[in-house]
């Protein structure tokens, strides 16, 4: 592992090419208010945050990305475009793997934007691209907003796409709830009229109203038709598919014919590949995975990239970023803005470029 010295001037060499690039140099508190921010990172970051608690703020957590500070910090003075770079230790448990580091340097960019948000993806990613090249290093693309789409325009009910739309995120979660929509592996519930008919004393911490909400709503599931076939099979096609992006598009386009709600999400990558494109991105080779950023920061909602390096497939990615519209919307009370950005590991480039030397 490269000396701490080194990947301090490494941060901050990458600090100065962002703020050359246009970007406003910020600062974050170590220290975050969890009640507030937790439940936007995610499953994954929830699990893993170091919690704390402070008898006059409440319940603290320890730092384990930058973007949601920032995003908070931009939402509170307006919503009006900028862009920022930041550089500082993160920190995440590493319950599984002892190997991987539990805080580290984290460098980043953000671009707050609404004149032209295929432009500002392209910005991003084209830059940490220039940044990283002498790497070696796999880019892999993808876009949230595109199964976004599709599940809200299955023909079903609310019900059952807010609880898609809530696992996107966990896909073996995901695909169980298609699969029981589909109705498949699972058999219908027959509920008693009367439920409650003989039953002893209350006990738990659900009350008697709690329980009959959760029973109505398993009769209204029972009662609801099984999502057709030519959907299911529309979101595996969509879901499967793993290619370069004129080819991905192509595909994709195809099976818009039985997913029409995704239409809007593909104009939006075609317009980011011509973007990509304008600033010298070989698009013709750039891979996309249209299930790629599944397991990434839940507030994520449109373009998603990565960096990896594949002939060390022991290290995780040297560089994630993605689209987040709604985060600012969530953040911003009544004021909302697009945004998209990416965070950096000047450790792991430090630590290929030696290897490569």
């Amino acid at each position: 592992m490269p000396a701490r010295a080194n990947i301090l001037a490494q941060a901050a060499s990458l600090r100065a090419r962002f703020e050359a690039a246009g970007a406003l140099s910020v600062e974050t508190p170590v220290l975050q208010p969890a009640e507030t921010l937790l439940d936007l990172y995610g499953e994954d970051i929830r699990a893993r945050a170091y919690v704390t608690s402070d008898a006059l703020r409440g319940e603290q957590m320890l730092r384990p990305d930058f973007t949601v500070p920032v995003v908070q910090m931009h939402m509170q003075n307006g919503a009006e475009p900028a862009r920022y770079t930041y550089s500082g230790e993160v920190f995440r448990r590493q319950e599984h793997d002892p190997d991987r580091a539990n805080e580290y340097i984290q460098v980043g960019y953000e671009v707050f934007d609404r004149a032209n948000p295929a432009a500002a993806d392209a910005e991003v990613f084209a830059l940490f691209s220039d940044v990283l090249s002498g790497l070696d290093l796999r880019a892999s693309t993808g876009d949230i907003g595109i199964l976004m789409a599709a599940v809200q325009g299955l023909e079903t009910t609310k019900r059952r796409k807010a609880a898609l739309s809530r696992h996107i995120w966990r896909p073996r979660r995901f695909r169980a709830l298609l699969d029981r929509y589909a109705g498949r592996g699972q058999p219908r519930a027959i509920l008693a009229d009367d439920p409650f008919a003989g039953a002893g004393p209350e006990i738990g911490r659900r009350t008697r109203s709690e329980v009959e909400a959760r029973l109505t709503a398993l009769r209204h599931e029972a009662d609801t038709p099984a999502l057709s076939d030519t959907e299911i099979a529309a979101l595996d096609a969509l879901l499967a598919v793993r290619e370069t992006i004129p080819f991905a598009l192509a595909q994709l386009r195809d099976i818009a014919v039985d997913l029409r709600a995704i239409t809007p999400a593909l104009n939006r990558m075609e317009a980011r590949s011509e973007a990509l494109a304008a600033r010298g991105i070989d698009v013709d080779s750039l891979d996309f995975e249209a299930s790629y950023g599944r397991t990434s920061m839940e507030y994520y909602d449109g373009f998603v990239f990565g960096f990896s390096a594949e002939r060390r497939p022991d290290l995780p990615p040297v560089a994630t970023g993605g689209r987040y519209d709604a985060l600012t919307r969530h953040l911003g009370r009544g004021t909302e803005i697009p945004a998209v950005g990416g965070v950096l590991r000047p450790g792991l480039m430090l630590e290929l470029a030696e290897g490569a030397a």
